[in-house]
């Protein structure tokens, strides 16, 4: 039954992912109402119970948080009212077509990890915070099992540092369970987020190493409940 829900759910991402580019092309300066609807539609479909813990600091110019599954993105945009800006590996903005669903609300893409496209990156991360866009990041750079974080790495800290960022830690737990596009399996179920304090980065702390280890036992103590 999982692998059945999981086809459905593939074929209607296609097919409701291709009208949502559609309408952000065409009601630009509404992209993060349609996405908001669209990420809403997949809570639904889905069938996912939500648990937040604590609050989501909305003046935050900086969201961090693990990652396990795509529908991480999913939650957050369900969340985050603001127009956030998500930082993406090039490889998914190159993909035919379905690449778009980056490009049309202008999110940052980023290329392999070099001294050019760090750069890159900086500049990007300027310009999407003067137009009051918070951005959202997965600092493993890739998803994981969901039992453990990978190392952190430098992107997130380097943009929070270079711009005195204030940035929120996030804790994801179940949203593999929920869906894992590598066993090709989709069973309803509960998500839970835990927000964390909000930090103001500062290259002169350990700002970011800290929160990468109270990520790592926050995550390992909610999977031993």
């Amino acid at each position: 039954m999982a692998k059945i829900r999981a086809i459905f759910t593939i074929a209607q991402m296609i097919i409701t992912i291709t009208i949502t580019i559609i309408l952000m092309y065409l009601f630009n300066k509404k992209n993060i109402t349609i996405r908001q609807y669209w990420a809403a539609l997949q809570m639904k479909l889905l069938g996912i119970e939500l648990e937040l813990v604590g609050k989501i600091d909305e003046e935050a110019d900086m969201y961090i948080m693990n990652h396990q599954s795509v529908m991480d993105i999913i939650l957050f945009e369900y969340l985050l009212a603001r127009n956030t800006a998500w930082v993406a590996k090039k490889e998914i903005a190159d993909i035919p077509w379905f690449g778009r669903i980056l490009k049309a609300p202008d999110m940052i893409i980023v290329q392999r990890e070099s001294k050019s496209a760090l750069v890159k990156l900086l500049k990007d991360t300027k310009e999407k915070l003067d137009q009051k866009r918070p951005i959202a990041i997965f600092p493993e750079g890739t998803r994981t099992d969901g039992k453990r974080l990978r190392k952190f790495k430098v992107g997130a800290k380097m943009m929070a540092n270079k711009y005195n960022l204030k940035v929120q830690p996030f804790v994801i737990v179940g949203s593999l369970d929920i869906l894992d596009s590598k066993k090709l399996t989709q069973t309803p179920g509960k998500v839970k987020i835990i927000c964390l304090p909000t930090v103001q980065a500062d290259k002169k702390t350990t700002w970011y190493e800290d929160n990468e280890k109270l990520m790592g036992e926050t995550l390992a103590k909610e999977l031993t409940k």
